[in-house]
């Protein structure tokens, strides 16, 4: 199987000659345009609070003085990083799960028509379901703590893997698995060294998405009677009737979101084009 990899190799190195490089004024500019869209949604949030809120009223508890005054506090103490190191964790997990179940039935699906045929309607008619109609359900079987919190966040997560991993080896280029029967590799070989490797960046972009989707979910399934996370901290901001830390809070998972696609960003980036 050395030959075939020396062959990728020499494919890889074509691609990245070809491949045109970033600009840096055009890197500049992109970032100066996106500090200022930063400072619109700043500008508009001040702005809707000034005008539309009663002086000395609730409202003003949502404003941004009062928000990045409630994060300060927040960052100097020790809670706020507690709830982000279990959320990241239940993060990993699930992603880590559907990592398990998404790309072996992907790469299935994708080499195995009828395997797709039997499991396509299936596939379409559950991913449409929405995660959250299953916690009642998953309370109930599971009970309260983290496994309903895993199980949700790996079912959210698992379909743009197993799709992207299916697309992936459909896109396969035909000269690659040629090339592999022409050595005569077994069929393990060519998953090994084409077909996983031609799939990544597909993989990869379904992890991208299935991130997105994970964070959005995790939120409300860290209301599920747990006593720690980004989504407790949100339900017991709320209790409190601190309002501020509440914003406070829709800003920490806002920025550890853009964090956490800005990272698959650039592990696509750097892996996406392996294959």
């Amino acid at each position: 199987m050395s030959d075939i990899a020396g062959e990728l190799r020499e494919s890889e190195v074509e691609t990245a000659v070809s491949a045109p490089r970033a600009v840096p004024g055009r890197q500049d500019a992109g970032l100066l345009l996106g500090l200022m869209g930063l400072g619109s949604i700043l500008l508009l949030w001040w702005a809707l609070i000034h005008f539309l809120a009663e002086p000395g009223g609730l409202g003003e508890r949502f404003s941004p003085l009062a928000a990045f005054a409630s994060l300060r506090d927040l960052v100097t103490g020790s809670d706020l990083f507690l709830h982000v190191a279990v959320s990241l964790k239940r993060i990993l997990v699930a992603l880590g799960f559907a990592l398990l179940i998404g790309v072996p039935v992907g790469l299935l699906v994708g080499l195995n028509r009828t395997f797709e045929a039997a499991t396509s309607p299936a596939f379409q008619f559950l991913r449409m379901i929405s995660p959250l109609s299953w916690m009642p359900i998953a309370v109930m079987v599971l009970g309260v703590g983290d496994t309903p919190i895993y199980f949700l966040l790996t079912f959210a997560a698992v379909w743009p893997i197993l799709l992207n991993t299916a697309a992936g080896v459909r896109n396969l280029d035909p000269a690659w698995l040629q090339l592999s029967r022409s050595l005569a590799a077994t069929r393990w070989e060519t998953l090994l060294h084409i077909v996983i490797p031609g799939v990544l960046g597909h993989v990869l972009t379904g992890v991208r998405l299935a991130i997105g989707i994970l964070w959005i979910v995790l939120v409300p399934c860290e209301m599920l009677g747990v006593s720690a996370g980004l989504g407790y901290f949100i339900l017991d901001t709320r209790d409190r009737l601190a309002y501020s830390e509440l914003m406070a809070m829709v800003l920490v998972i806002g920025a550890l979101g853009f964090l956490l696609d800005w990272t698959t960003r650039m592990l696509h980036r750097h892996w996406g084009h392996a294959g």
